[in-house]
């Protein structure tokens, strides 16, 4: 496959552990497939970029892929509230965030790859509103899908590097990428308010009812 990492300089040999650990999976060379998405990212502070182009083998890899229907958003939220800081005080979002890496806790580092989300700054916060216990899982998956974010891929082993080539780098003109990222995330903003206010049904299960019913990782409910 061909995938992308954008960025304000060009890598033609990334560094493995060369991120920071406080990124949605730690560690890791973070990329995408889509090519526009990889260039909106690279324009992040509004200063032109690059989407650095690699070819990418992950034949013979351990791919742990967190949108599959082996794996539910709470599978994915309990590794983002391992890495990510910045979550809100107060016991309700201390006791979920415990709660949720207790029960739902994947560790990504005894694989090559992942898959899944990227939490950029509103989907964090639709992530923030979960714990907090003021939207419920289902208006979570609903946010998660909003604005079209897509996935990424994260390299996450020195093996899965070793099946990385550098192919060319793109130049991202902040000019058009950086409003197509802002117009983005403030259009899933926007959906994400209209959500909140629809009526939730009274089935709806909030992480103060996952936590009270102990519910794990193989209830139906979460499919």
């Amino acid at each position: 496959m061909i995938i992308y990492h954008g960025s304000d300089h060009v890598i033609e040999e990334p560094k493995h552990n060369g991120s920071k650990r406080t990124n949605d999976y730690g560690y890791g060379f973070y990329t995408t497939e889509n090519l526009d998405l990889a260039k909106e990212w690279a324009c992040s502070d509004s200063r032109d970029g690059f989407a650095n182009a690699y070819e990418f083998d992950m034949d013979n890899l351990k791919v742990l892929n967190l949108n599959s229907p082996d794996y539910n958003i709470l599978n994915w939220l309990a590794i983002l509230t391992k890495f990510r800081t910045y979550w809100q005080n107060g016991s309700i979002a201390e006791e979920a965030k415990k709660y949720l890496q207790e029960n739902f806790y994947i560790n990504p580092e005894s694989y090559d790859v992942i898959i899944g989300y990227r939490a950029d700054d509103s989907y964090f916060t639709f992530a923030q509103d979960f714990i907090a216990g003021t939207i419920s899982l289902s208006k979570l998956s609903e946010a998660m899908h909003l604005g079209k974010l897509g996935e990424q891929i994260v390299l996450k082993s020195k093996k899965s590097f070793t099946n990385l080539r550098f192919i060319e780098a793109e130049i991202a003109e902040s000019k058009t990428y950086y409003e197509k990222k802002v117009a983005r995330d403030r259009a899933a903003r926007k959906a994400y308010r209209a959500s909140k206010k629809s009526t939730d049904d009274i089935n709806e299960l909030f992480i103060i009812d996952i936590m009270r019913e102990g519910i794990k990782n193989d209830d139906p409910r979460l499919r």
